[in-house]
């Protein structure tokens, strides 16, 4: 089936954001988060805050992962190099497969945003039991580079040649393998 031909599925997709100090109210990437990904068609499964805590921020996100029903994981916050910044230690113990491709491709593209400075971001993205999770820097513009730029595209079953839909639990989808690059 060419990408052409397949058709969009919505996902049901978890949003955490960690910070010490933001609550719904103030949470603009969390925020910026659900109604991108409502905005293009998916689910918002659960929306969460929570401390920079290594243990609760595993917690959280193990909970999501053994989920039937949430194939996505998107967090803002905690990736930096601050005492308090454990998002990548936390989560990435998790994870049976790394992306090292979307740690890269984030600071590639946010060279362009910010120069040098995007060296100072740790993003990164795994899979975990069947579910997709993706870390990203807790600012608003940093999430909005992250989803329009990388993740949107990776969570939508038409984009060619390949995406993370086919990779995800419960999807029932039947998507071909993504072409070889060799």
């Amino acid at each position: 089936m060419s990408h052409a031909a397949r058709t969009f599925k919505a996902l049901n997709i978890a949003v955490l954001t960690v910070s010490d100090t933001r609550s719904f109210e103030n949470d603009t990437s969390g925020q910026f988060l659900a109604d991108a990904l409502t905005e293009a068609g998916h689910q918002l499964a659960d929306r969460q805050i929570a401390k920079d805590d290594v243990y609760q921020l595993r917690a959280i996100v193990s909970s999501w992962i053994a989920s039937d029903h949430i194939q996505a994981v998107l967090v803002t916050g905690g990736t930096g190099f601050t005492a308090r910044d454990t998002t990548p230690e936390a989560l990435s113990i998790l994870f049976d497969k790394p992306v090292e491709g979307f740690g890269e491709l984030f600071r590639a593209i946010s060279y362009d945003e910010i120069g040098t400075s995007t060296i100072q971001s740790r993003a990164l993205a795994g899979f975990a039991n069947g579910t997709v999770v993706f870390c990203m820097p807790g600012s608003t513009n940093a999430c909005r580079t992250g989803w329009n730029k990388i993740i949107a595209e990776q969570l939508d079953a038409r984009h060619g040649p390949c995406n993370f839909v086919m990779h995800l639990k419960t999807t029932g989808e039947k998507v071909e393998p993504c072409p070889s690059r060799g």
